[in-house]
């Protein structure tokens, strides 16, 4: 699986970003997919996970919930994450990831990271 994102940059506080990650390569075997970032000097953390099986079962965490939502376009295999009411906290690089299963052997892909600026 190949991932490829786009949709960073630089925004007001308050303002909104759209990323999208498109899937490639073997897609019928991935199972959740979602977002981490990474925050400058800091630890990457989770953003978003989708459970392929069971969309309604988003997980976001607490920090971006009411704020940020995902949505897929079949058509494309892009996913989206759409980041509403931007914090300067939220500055970060933000690389989307894919959870497959290939036979027995679990496996993740990450896509480059795009660099999304925040400001106050």
């Amino acid at each position: 699986v190949q991932l490829v994102e786009s949709g960073g940059g630089l925004v007001q506080a308050g303002g909104s970003l759209r990323l999208s990650c498109t899937a490639s390569g073997d897609i019928a075997n991935i199972y959740a997919i979602g977002w981490d970032r990474q925050p400058p000097g800091k630890e990457r953390e989770l953003v978003a996970n989708v459970d392929r099986a069971n969309v309604d079962n988003t997980y976001y965490v607490d920090f971006v919930k009411g704020r940020f939502s995902t949505s897929r376009d079949v058509a494309t295999n892009t996913w989206f994450l759409q980041m509403n009411q931007l914090e300067p906290e939220d500055t970060a690089v933000y690389y989307c990831y894919a959870n497959y299963q290939v036979g027995s052997q679990y496996a993740r892909s990450s896509g480059q990271g795009t660099q999304v600026t925040v400001r106050p």
